[in-house]
């Protein structure tokens, strides 16, 4: 099956951004290059472990490579704050995300793929098939995404924040809570009000 590719070398943005108020906001991650501007939706969660593991990837080449690349301390500032680009028209929504270290150019590698299939286990394997072929996603469509680790510092700080954006948690129950309460399963239902 052809997987369409959209692949941004050196983007101008990379950015992840929501549209709607805190509890309906939609999330997006949104590439630009030049004119050329592709926004796939995602969920809350996704933002938030992808700001994480591309921390964790940094500080691991800051580490392996003893200083020699480039790569900037974490930062809770992002310099780019700016609202997502219009227009925001979603090309897919994000179901399995990959993240690498590319040693040659010195960026890290964020692949976001779309309607993932798996296969099922057991099933019989064609005879062309192999272990490492058994690995690979299956996917309609896939952005590509090359940054530098400077950059990738400033998505993980704006993505941080905007995480950290929404709705309060519970102290009890940690869902997320409107601005008139909600009613917490471990409070057996009773709605407490947010603010007194």
């Amino acid at each position: 099956m052809a997987i369409l590719v959209h692949r941004y070398d050196a983007p101008d943005r990379f950015v992840a951004g929501t549209v709607g108020q805190p509890g309906e906001r939609a999330f997006f991650l949104q590439a630009r290059e030049g004119n050329r501007i592709t926004s796939v939706a995602c969920e809350k969660q996704q933002v938030s472990v992808l700001a994480e593991h591309l921390d964790r990837v940094l500080d691991e080449v800051l580490r392996r490579s003893g200083g020699d690349v480039d790569v900037p301390p974490a930062t809770r500032k992002a310099r780019d704050t700016d609202p997502l680009d219009a227009p925001i028209n979603e090309e897919f929504r994000v179901g399995t995300m990959t993240i690498a270290w590319d040693p040659s150019i010195h960026r890290i590698v964020i692949e976001l793929f779309s309607n993932v299939d798996v296969e099922e286990e057991g099933a019989p394997e064609t005879p062309a098939s192999s272990a490492e072929e058994s690995d690979e996603i299956d996917a309609d469509e896939v952005i590509v995404v090359k940054l530098t680790p400077s950059y990738a510092r400033d998505f993980v700080a704006r993505a941080q924040a905007l995480v950290a954006a929404g709705r309060p948690s519970c102290p009890f129950c940690l869902q997320p809570m409107d601005p008139h309460g909600h009613i917490c399963p471990r409070a057996n239902g009773y709605r407490r009000p947010l603010f007194d």
